[in-house]
C-alpha cells in the first residue's frame, strides 16, 4: 500500500446526504460526493491487512486494497481497470450494494471501516467525467447467436461477457427500457436513471441489441426463440412477490410495493398515468409492511409524494445497534440499519403481525388490525420460534404497501412452456455451469438464486456467460468434426 499507516492518522469521512428539506422535495439521487482530495485520503485508509477479507466477502471477488493504492496514488485510470475486471457495473453498485466489502473490513472492527463503495463509485464516475470509459467492440465475431431474456443486473452482465468474447448477443426486455429492477424497482433518489442508459448506449456501440417492449412468451413463442438462437439465458428475476392472504386483503388501497415503485419511477420518467390507476400517498396514512431495502424505498417515495404519516412494520425482532454477537466480524452484521429515508420520517416498529385489513365507509382500507409476536430458540433445533401474544392493535391506514420480498419466478408463460425443471424453492435449477434441464437454455440471477443482491445478480450472469461460451464452443467443435 501507498500508505500503510494512513487509517492510524485519517479518519473515515463520509460524503453524507442532501439536506433533509431540501432531498424530500425531488427524485435526484441523495447521497453527495466528496472532492478528489478528500476521495484519495479515504482510499488511503486501506491497510496492509495481510487478508483482504473485503474481497473474501465480495461476491464479485473484487480487489478492493489493488484499486484503492491506485486512487490513492491518483491513478484513477488504472484503478478503473482494476475494478472493470471483476465488476462489470461499477457505477450501479457503488450506488446500490449494501458493501459486504466494508462489513468484512478489519477497519469495521473499530466500527471505521474504509469508505469501499463510496470510492468506487467515485472511481466510476471520474472514469465517465475523463471519458476514458470508451466502447470496446470486440475484434471478431463468432456465428453463433445468444439471446438474453431479461435486463437487469444479471442480463446485462451475461450480455457484457458475451458479447466481449465475440458471440453475438440480444437481450429481450418485456417493459419498455433496458434495466430491469435497476430501472423501475430503484427508485431515483439512489440511481439516477442516466446512469442506466450511459451503460447501455455504450453497450449498444459495442454491438449487443436491445429489443424492448417484447415479451417472451408472448410477443415470441419460446419455441421460435430456440430456433432463432443458439443459446438462451433467462434472466426474468424472482417476480412473484410474497402476499398477506389475510381478511380484508381484497380491499382497495393495498398494492404491492413493486407496482408502486415501478409506476412512480415511470412518472419521474415522465410518463403520463390514468388517474384511476395512480397509487398516490399524498394525504395518505401509509403503513409499509416489511422491514427490508424495498420497504425502505417505500418510505421515501411515500414522503416525497406528500403523506400524512408513513409507518413500517416488521414481523422480527428488532435488530441490535452498532454489533450482533450473532453475526460477528467478518460475517454481515445483522445490525439496525437506518436508510436515508428512515431519517426523513418514518415511524418503525418491530414483532407485529398483520392480523386482518379493516375497510372503511368507502369499502377501501381504513385501518390494520396487528397483533404482538414474540420469538424464542428452541432448545432443540436452534432455530427461531415464533408466537402470538394475544395483544392487538389497530394502526390507521388507507395505502397499505407489502414489500415482504419476492418467492421465485413466474411461473406461467415462459418457464412453463420451455419445461425447464425447478429447484425446491421453485427457482429455475441449474447446474455449476448455469445450465438448465434444457440443452439450449441457461438462467441468470434471482431466477435461479432467489431474490438477492445486486452483486450476486452480476457474478451470477457473468458465470453463466462462461456456461454458454463454453457449451457454444463445444457445439461449434462437435459441428467441425
Amino acid at each position: 500500500m501507498g500508505n500503510p499507516k494512513a487509517f492510524l492518522s485519517v479518519s473515515r469521512k463520509e460524503a453524507g446526504y442532501r439536506a433533509l428539506n431540501d432531498r424530500i422535495g425531488d427524485y435526484a439521487e441523495v447521497e453527495q460526493t466528496l472532492n478528489s482530495e478528500d476521495r484519495r485520503l479515504q482510499a488511503a485508509r486501506c491497510m496492509d491487512c495481510g487478508v483482504p477479507f473485503c474481497h473474501w466477502a465480495c461476491p464479485l471477488g473484487n480487489c478492493q486494497p489493488e484499486w484503492q493504492d491506485a486512487l490513492y496514488r491518483g491513478k484513477w485510470q488504472e484503478a478503473y481497470s482494476i475494478l472493470t475486471s471483476t465488476n462489470d457495473f461499477p457505477e450501479f453498485t457503488g450506488r446500490i450494494c449494501p458493501a459486504l466489502c466494508e462489513k468484512s473490513c478489519v477497519l469495521a472492527l473499530s466500527h471505521e471501516a474504509v469508505t469501499i463503495r463510496e470510492n468506487e463509485v467515485a472511481i466510476a464516475e471520474k472514469a465517465f467525467d475523463e471519458r476514458y470509459v470508451t466502447a470496446r467492440p470486440p475484434g471478431s465475431r463468432h456465428a453463433q447467436q445468444v439471446a438474453v431474456v431479461g435486463s437487469g443486473p444479471a442480463g446485462l452482465s451475461a450480455a457484457n461477457r458475451l458479447n466481449q468474447a465475440g458471440f453475438n448477443v440480444t437481450v429481450f426486455e418485456k417493459d419498455e427500457a433496458v434495466g430491469g429492477l435497476l430501472r423501475l424497482g430503484i427508485p431515483d433518489f439512489k440511481l439516477n436513471k442516466k446512469i442506466i442508459d450511459r451503460r447501455i448506449a455504450l453497450m449498444a456501440q459495442e454491438g449487443i441489441k436491445f429489443l424492448t417492449g417484447v415479451e417472451v412468451g408472448k410477443d415470441i413463442s419460446p419455441k421460435q426463440l430456440l430456433a432463432d438462437y443458439d443459446a438462451v439465458c433467462l434472466c426474468i428475476g424472482a417476480g412473484v412477490p410474497r402476499d398477506l392472504k389475510v381478511e380484508g386483503r381484497e380491499l382497495r388501497g393495498i398494492h404491492f410495493a413493486l407496482h408502486f415503485l415501478r409506476q412512480q419511477n415511470r412518472v419521474v420518467d415522465g410518463q403520463p398515468i390514468p388517474p384511476h390507476e395512480r397509487i398516490s400517498a399524498k394525504g395518505r396514512h401509509v403503513l409499509v409492511i416489511g422491514g427490508g431495502d424495498t420497504g425502505s424505498d417505500c418510505v421515501g417515495t411515500s414522503i416525497r409524494q406528500g403523506a400524512l404519516s408513513v409507518t413500517q412494520i416488521e414481523i422480527m425482532p428488532k435488530p441490535p445497534e452498532g454489533e450482533n454477537p450473532d453475526t460477528p466480524w467478518p460475517a454481515y452484521p445483522l445490525v439496525l440499519k437506518t436508510s436515508s429515508s428512515h431519517e426523513e420520517g418514518c415511524t418503525r416498529r418491530w414483532l407485529l403481525d398483520t392480523r386482518r385489513f379493516v375497510a372503511g365507509e368507502d369499502g377501501a382500507v381504513a385501518s390494520v388490525e396487528v397483533e404482538e409476536v414474540a420469538w424464542t430458540r428452541c432448545p432443540d433445533t436452534g432455530r427461531q420460534q415464533m408466537s402470538h401474544t394475544g395483544r392487538t392493535e389497530t394502526l390507521k391506514a388507507d395505502l397499505v404497501l407489502l414489500a415482504m420480498g419476492f418467492v421465485h419466478p413466474e411461473h406461467r408463460g415462459l418457464v412453463e412452456e420451455l419445461g425447464v425443471a425447478l429447484s425446491e424453492r421453485k427457482n429455475i435449477s441449474v447446474a455449476s455451469d448455469s445450465h438448465t434441464s434444457i440443452a439450449k437454455i441457461f438462467a441468470a440471477g434471482d431466477a435461479a438464486l432467489g431474490a438477492s443482491l445486486v452483486v450476486r445478480a452480476i457474478e451470477s450472469g457473468r458465470k453463466a456467460a462462461k456456461g454458454i461460451a463454453c457449451y457454444l464452443q463445444g457445439v461449434a467443435a462437435q459441428q467441425a468434426k
